[in-house]
């Protein structure tokens, strides 16, 4: 009986220790999934950001050319057309891309492949209609948005141009949606890179022709404006060209996988909710998001108008469209830096809607403070970057005679890539969180404030320079209010001196670097070449160099990284051995 009871106890103690192992062990293999898990969220998000910048540096290398046509006027028709065009965009499909991939992830989640399926169709079905009237409101609707709400009547062939790539680009965002649903940023990148590669093409080869056709038509009609014109609607006509290309893409991708779809579908047993449901779903999911993104977007256009008529009350109609093209180009350097955000916040949306869905407070608040971690170590560097050497970035660039004032709204406008930048990343994250109407509520109180002072400033005779000032006010209004809500709604710190300080006190000191480096460079380079493209590319390539290399070593000899800092980041593991 005696070794009985020993042998039960033997076997008790051996049990226990299984059990304590096998928890230990799934333990150890739940925080590797979920390292897993927040290291492919960031990865998929850098993915996306790399696919991003590059996209930006393709869109600012062809717009060299592209203005080297048709001119800061032709600019000035061109931006105007695609901030209309952006607009109707986002009405039409822009919301898509995120709604679509919020609701994906979360039937995915539960292994709800039919609904995923109906998802797609009713998304379908939306874009077809939305994206007809969008069409038939930017072709048929031209001469009146040219003529009287911008003040620019040869803007109307730009727009014509633009109009049926709103109606492709809807059926674009449901499939970028659907795979940034399923976690794969992959096929977004892709086609990211391949739609601004034949947009480069198309745009420079398109606008060099109608260039020509506008200059015959310049001699017909006794006009100097039908060139520009035209070659501003080459431009738009190379953005349909990258759209179609990217939307083939995705549909010999989707064709790939409809084997697998439908087997899935066939082996799904879950409940299937009906078209009606998922379409106030979907409303009620792209709605807030749509909303709140055309109040965040619809700012440009505004801008626009307010300038374009307010110019025109001062008696200043004849500098509207050269300095709306010189504001252009400015926003296209501005619009790299927070390419970052934009790409972050697609990766960052689904990953926090499954972590929302599981109740798992541990990665939501990872992915938030990561997300703007990360964002402000690029965002705050570029704005200083971008305002040391504004003057060599902006001669290698756009080159003319109204390059000073271009350099001006560089430097001026460059603390509005850290502003954009945290408000863009804020309202994903809130979005992913579930508090869609919050952005939207944010930004009509910061619409209503830019405009007011956008209005005050022109009066005053400020000219461009108030709708790159007015623009600041609204993106740090922004982000003001979205901090103070994740705050309030997450509940966690930050950790100011790592996420701002620190970075402020290297970039600070590499800006001091860089601008000496350019400066340095400038004095011994021959007179001809100091103030021209050639001598500007001199300056400008080792100063960025020097200004990476100075940047990130000061950030490391700060400890502004730690050792799970790095985990959480692309190539963290890399930069593990310097930090001590």
């Amino acid at each position: 009986m005696s070794d009985q009871r020993r042998n039960s106890n033997i076997r008790n103690t051996e049990g226990r220790a299984l059990r304590s192992q096998n928890i230990r062990t799934r333990n150890t293999v739940n925080a590797g999934f979920d390292r897993n898990r927040r290291n492919n969220f960031i990865v998929q998000g850098s993915l996306l950001a790399v696919a991003s910048i590059v996209v930006r540096i393709i869109g600012m290398v062809y717009r060299v050319p592209l203005t080297a046509i048709i001119g800061d006027e032709g600019n000035g028709y061109y931006t105007s057309a695609y901030s209309i065009y952006t607009l109707l965009l986002i009405l039409s499909s822009f919301s898509m891309p995120t709604a679509v991939s919020k609701i994906v992830s979360a039937n995915m989640v539960k292994g709800n492949y039919r609904n995923t399926h109906r998802v797609l169709k009713t998304a379908c079905f939306y874009a077809t209609i939305v994206g007809f009237l969008m069409f038939c409101m930017l072709w048929f609707g031209s001469d009146f948005i040219a003529e009287v709400f911008l003040k620019k009547p040869f803007c109307k062939y730009a727009l014509r141009a633009l109009a049926p790539t709103v109606w492709i680009m809807a059926y674009l965002g449901i499939l970028r949606g659907y795979f940034q649903g399923s976690g794969n940023m992959v096929p977004t990148a892709i086609s990211q890179i391949l739609e601004q590669i034949l947009n480069a093409i198309i745009s420079i080869l398109a606008a060099s022709i109608l260039f020509k056709k506008g200059a015959v038509a310049n001699v017909i009609y006794q006009s100097d404006k039908y060139s520009t014109a035209f070659g501003a609607a080459g431009g738009a006509i190379g953005t349909g060209a990258g759209a179609l290309t990217a939307l083939a893409f995705f549909l010999i991708l989707y064709s790939s996988q409809m084997h697998e779809m439908h087997r899935n579908i066939r082996e799904d047993r879950s409940r299937v909710d009906s078209y009606g449901t998922i379409g106030l779903l979907l409303a009620g999911t792209m709605l807030p998001i749509l909303i709140s993104s055309t109040v965040y977007n619809i700012s440009s256009v505004i801008d626009d108008s307010i300038f374009g008529n307010i110019m025109t009350y001062l008696g200043k109609a004849e500098n509207i469209v050269t300095q709306w093209g010189v504001f252009g180009e400015y926003h296209i350097l501005f619009n790299i830096p927070v390419a970052l955000s934009n790409a972050l916040s697609s990766s960052l949306i689904p990953s926090l809607t499954r972590a929302v869905a599981e109740h798992n407070r541990r990665d939501t608040v990872s992915r938030v403070r990561y997300s703007i971690r990360f964002t402000m170590l690029i965002a705050i560097p570029a704005t200083v970057g971008l305002c040391a050497l504004a003057d060599p970035i902006c001669r290698m660039l756009f080159p003319g005679k109204n390059v000073g004032l271009l350099i001006m709204l560089t430097r001026i406008g460059s603390v509005a890539v850290v502003f954009y930048s945290l408000s863009t990343i804020s309202n994903a994250i809130l979005q992913g969180l579930g508090h869609l109407s919050i952005p939207l509520k944010h930004a009509l109180i910061s619409l209503v404030i830019h405009i007011a002072c956008l209005i005050a400033l022109l009066l005053t005779g400020m000219g461009i320079y108030a709708v790159v000032i007015s623009n600041i006010i609204f993106a740090f209004m922004m982000c003001l209010l979205n901090q103070l809500a994740i705050k309030k709604h997450v509940r966690l710190s930050y950790g100011v001196t790592e996420t701002y300080i620190l970075p402020f006190i290297a970039a600070a000191v590499m800006g001091i670097v860089a601008f000496a480096c350019s400066m340095g460079i400038r004095m011994v380079l021959p007179e001809a070449q100091r103030y021209g493209r050639i001598g500007s590319v001199i300056e400008v390539a080792p100063s960025v160099v020097i200004a990476i290399v100075v940047y990130f070593g000061l950030l490391i000899k700060l400890h502004a990284f730690t050792a799970e800092d790095l985990d959480n980041m692309p190539m963290g593991g890399r930069l593990k051995r310097f930090v001590h």
